[in-house]
């Protein structure tokens, strides 16, 4: 393999493992926001805190790592069951807007709390994946790399297999396309969408977990939901589908930005391919087309 083309694939290999981190995070986005229309501006943090909660188990208690993360999953369901069950329900009937608010003001209260209860330091953690790395003919991956990749592969398959071949998923399914139908229906449409929060809430601990040993273990590390807003954008808002699409392309565009293009292009690429796609493609990818007469 020539020197170019290997680095072509270094790039795209490199690009699909952050690529895989968005798209999970976008996928926890178009959860919630298709089951009760408000974008959630506390993944993030509820991504970020579970980073935190999963350094005190490890480091701080001696968990094994396997049991810290299977505690913080559960832990990161937990909250975002409860911020719908208990915060969102209240201003049902609300503009969406104040749902936005809502979120934001969850958003700023967690910061908070995560740096009063562990401090502002950066730290990291040890992974079974720690260090390690593989060598595929030329190329060399981390480890950790391809378990992103890998965990991102599983959550989608079972997420579409939960969501397509269970009564529950169906019942999801039917909750986020007309909520007063499923009800008519016999869904408990409140218990539902709590359920997709909390999924949401789990896929969000998942990211924060792997994330965390790459980018440290840090209060900035909510900031990951701005990158994934574009990916939803360039997948199509709310299409399943298309955010883990637009995760994986917005991570290999950046890779490739970053040394192809000057200095500063690779931070602000997402938010280029955001403005481009709002102006030339505003479904996106796989978004559908809806109309609405005002």
């Amino acid at each position: 393999m020539s020197p170019a083309l290997a680095q072509l694939a270094q790039l795209t290999i490199n690009g699909m493992a952050i690529g895989a981190i968005y798209a999970l995070v976008a996928l926890g986005l178009v959860l919630t926001y298709k089951a009760t229309e408000v974008l959630n501006f506390a993944h993030g943090d509820v991504l970020m805190a579970s980073s935190f909660v999963g350094w005190g188990l490890i480091v701080g208690l001696g968990w094994p790592f396997w049991l810290a993360a299977l505690t913080t999953v559960a832990l990161a369901a937990a909250l975002s069951w409860f911020i719908d069950a208990r915060v969102m329900r209240l201003i049902v009937g609300q503009p969406q807007f104040a749902g936005v608010m809502l979120t934001i003001a969850i958003a700023f209260m967690l910061r908070g709390l995560v740096s009063m209860l562990f401090g502002p330091e950066s730290r990291t953690y040890p992974t079974p994946w720690s260090g390690q790395k593989t060598q595929l003919g030329t190329l060399v991956v981390a480890d950790l790399s391809l378990v992103i990749v890998a965990a991102a592969l599983a959550i989608t398959l079972v997420l579409f297999w939960f969501l397509k071949k269970t009564a529950l998923g169906v019942a999801i399914q039917a909750a986020s396309q007309n909520q007063l139908a499923a009800y008519l229906s016999g869904i408990r449409v409140k218990r539902v969408t709590s359920l997709v929060w909390a999924i949401s809430g789990g896929i969000a601990a998942v990211c924060g977990l792997l994330l965390a040993p790459i980018a440290l273990v840090d209060i900035g590390l909510w900031i990951v939901v701005l990158k994934a807003l574009p990916a939803v954008v360039l997948g199509g808002f709310g299409s399943v589908p298309g955010a883990i699409l637009g995760g994986l392309l917005l991570g290999v565009i950046e890779q490739f930005s970053g040394v192809y293009l000057p200095d500063g292009f690779k931070d602000a690429m997402a938010y280029l391919v955001l403005i481009g796609v709002l102006i030339l493609w505003p479904r996106g990818l796989l978004g559908e087309a809806h109309g609405r007469r005002v």
